[in-house]
């Protein structure tokens, strides 16, 4: 990668963990889904799991808990797996709080402000 398309990465990366950290959740995906197209193999992966997570806190904000569930399982399982991947995102942290709210939703329990997403740099 030139200095050019990294510094590009950068900026759309940046926007993309911005709208994901703010819950905007539609253009969150939108913004990731660029990122994807330009990146392969295991990082590909990773983005594809926090596209799917993105997509899973769209359904869960507007009720539809069974499609917000099944995708956050499907985010989980791609990115559980890659948390040495270093996009300068603590993988770790992320998938702990998937984990947490994927058992929440799967046992039906209430939400609180805790269970709210973001992704942390390291």
């Amino acid at each position: 990668m030139n200095e050019e398309s990294t510094k590009s990465f950068d900026d759309s990366f940046f926007t993309a963990l911005n709208l994901f950290n703010n819950h905007e959740w539609y253009e969150a995906h939108d913004a990731f889904e660029e990122i994807w197209n330009s990146v392969d193999g295991d990082e590909r992966q990773v983005i594809q799991g926090i596209l799917q997570v993105s997509v899973s806190q769209f359904h869960l904000s507007k009720g539809n808990l069974n499609g917000a569930t099944i995708l956050l399982g499907e985010g989980l399982g791609r990115i559980k797996t890659r948390t040495n991947i270093n996009l300068g995102i603590d993988l770790e942290s992320f998938c702990q709080c998937l984990e947490n709210l994927l058992r929440k939703l799967q046992n039906q329990e209430t939400l609180t402000e805790n269970d709210r997403l973001s992704l942390k740099l390291i």
